[in-house]
């Protein structure tokens, strides 16, 4: 039975929109859009994993390495984009996989939604006619779902992706409950956000994790919670969000 992924009630608030959740394998959507796409998401799901599972095929290395591929060009659009967003966070490119798969799926369902949200394990593709606030998920730390990012698309899509050490089945090096990234590219987030996480192992840590995320090409802004501490930096519009009671 595929896991109940229950933070994502409370990550998105877009309430025109209609909700449904696809699966394919190892790939877990929850999609937001003018109508239920859940078909055609699947059908996109399968078209750009088998891409995936076809050049991992061909070369096993892409699947395991944590460090950048040089690769021969040209390949699918795809494995471009993943291998390109590895390459500028210093990571392998598997580490942009969700958000790829997010981004790609997306444009596909864009030709018949004109707005769509799409999450992936904690990776958000985002092309909105209006501002959606999303919500940083951080797990244990006293922050978690304390404050949110109001993401404008400005008619352009536009990603927030989070890694972290403390939650969820990928890969991390670093302990922080939450690196969150903002740009243009679901893929550079992606990337971007599990290269910065891997660099913050205590608070002190922090500072140089941002030094290092915000020469990443692409990114727009970044947010990193480790316990009580907070740091953030760029083109963000950070606002608190309410809490419950009771």
């Amino acid at each position: 039975m595929p896991q109940e992924r229950t933070y994502r009630n409370r990550l998105l608030f877009r309430d025109r929109l209609i909700s449904f959740r696809t699966i394919v394998k190892e790939t877990d959507l929850f999609i937001r859009a003018s109508m239920n796409l859940a078909a055609r998401a699947k059908e996109s799901i399968l078209l750009h994993r088998g891409y995936i599972e076809s050049f991992i095929r061909q070369h096993p290395d892409f699947s395991t390495s944590l460090v950048p591929l040089q690769i021969p060009k040209p390949v699918p659009g795809i494995i471009a984009d993943m291998m390109d967003a590895g390459t500028g966070a210093g990571v392998g490119p598997m580490a942009a996989v969700a958000g790829a798969i997010a981004e790609h799926v997306g444009h596909d369902l864009l030709k018949l939604s004109r707005e769509i949200i799409i999450e992936n394990g904690g990776d958000i593709f985002i092309q909105t006619n209006q501002p959606v606030t999303i919500g940083i998920f951080a797990n244990r730390s006293p922050l978690n779902m304390r404050m949110g990012l109001k993401i404008d698309c400005g008619g352009r899509s536009m990603a927030v992706c989070t890694s972290s050490g403390t939650v969820g089945h990928s890969l991390s090096f670093g302990t922080a409950d939450a690196v969150t990234v903002v740009s243009r590219s679901c893929p550079v987030a992606d990337a971007a956000a599990t290269a910065i996480a891997n660099r913050v192992k205590q608070k002190s840590d922090v500072k140089d994790a941002i030094n290092f995320g915000k020469d990443i090409k692409g990114v727009k802004g970044l947010v990193i919670i480790i316990n009580d501490k907070a740091g953030m930096w760029g083109d963000l519009n950070i606002v608190q969000l309410q809490q419950n009671k009771g």
